[in-house]
């Protein structure tokens, strides 16, 4: 009995033709593979959004977005799509610098930082900083990778700099708020969660797109690993923990409808002009 041959065929649909550190056809096996694992973790997601209450749906519907991006952005690096040839700094090579990555890195860090700030009760002000702060270091990596000369690690010092802003209101401030609201345990575990695979990004991004020590295979090695963790992991650990919240008490249950309730405090209120 024959064996039906590999259905991967990326690299030669889209091959990296005058680049030197490309992507291997191993590499884009690992990257259909996480592919695979963010759309299982967007249909299970997608369906328990269903079977949960609607008001306790906040949090499935900001993953559920989250898992999403990450599913066509690993779609296009799967498919050695969502990439750019640059000049690296060691020996004048050029690498396959993977734009799509920090795509999904621009919707799932705020979006996660976002979800901690939610739950922890802090201010709206205070999650505004957060967000931006999360965008301000994805983007410096972003500039990072793309510039060709040593200045490029000025944006990789400024952008660790605001991660570390970002850690430190996470793991403090936030933790403060959530304890004040009486879910301070599982507060620290979900950004104590966070904050330890956001330490390591700097560390892969250096060994990577930044220093060039790694190849781009084993880059998305590291960087897949880490994705899974912190994204789709991470969305059903909160989601676990989340069974047990007060999503009345903890002010987050406006994802419900407010048609019912309002319609009938509206008639109730509603100023019925006196016969004569």
């Amino acid at each position: 009995m024959a064996f039906l041959p590999r259905g991967n065929d990326a690299l030669n649909v889209n091959p990296a033709i005058g680049v030197d550190d490309i992507l291997s056809e191993a590499g884009s096996d690992w990257l259909w593979a996480v592919t695979a694992i963010y759309i299982i973790a967007f249909i299970g997601l997608l369906v328990l959004c269903f079977t949960s209450p609607e008001s306790d749906r906040v949090f499935h519907y900001l993953f559920t977005c989250v898992l999403l991006t990450g599913c066509v952005t690993y779609y296009a690096q799967a498919s050695d799509l969502g990439w750019s040839a640059i000049e690296q700094l060691d020996d004048g090579s050029s690498r396959q610098i993977f734009y799509a990555k920090y795509i999904n890195w621009v919707v799932a860090f705020p979006s996660i930082t976002l979800a901690l700030g939610l739950l922890s009760d802090v201010s709206w002000t205070t999650i505004f900083c957060n967000v931006f702060i999360s965008w301000f270091w994805v983007l410096t990596y972003l500039v990072a990778a793309y510039t060709t000369t040593d200045y490029k690690w000025g944006f990789f010092a400024f952008g660790t700099f605001a991660w570390l802003i970002l850690a430190m209101s996470t793991l403090n401030e936030s933790y403060e708020a959530a304890t004040r609201v009486g879910i301070g345990r599982d507060y620290i575990i979900l950004a104590g969660w966070t904050n330890l695979f956001w330490f390591l990004y700097p560390i892969a991004f250096g060994l990577s797109d930044g220093g060039n020590q790694i190849d781009v295979t084993n880059s998305f090695i590291f960087f897949g690993i880490l994705d899974i963790l912190l994204i789709p992991v991470f969305s059903f650990v909160f989601l676990f923990l989340a069974r047990n919240w007060n999503y009345g008490k903890l002010n987050l249950a406006f994802s419900e409808s407010r048609s019912g309730t309002d319609g009938e405090t509206s008639l109730e209120n509603k100023v019925v002009p006196a016969t004569l």
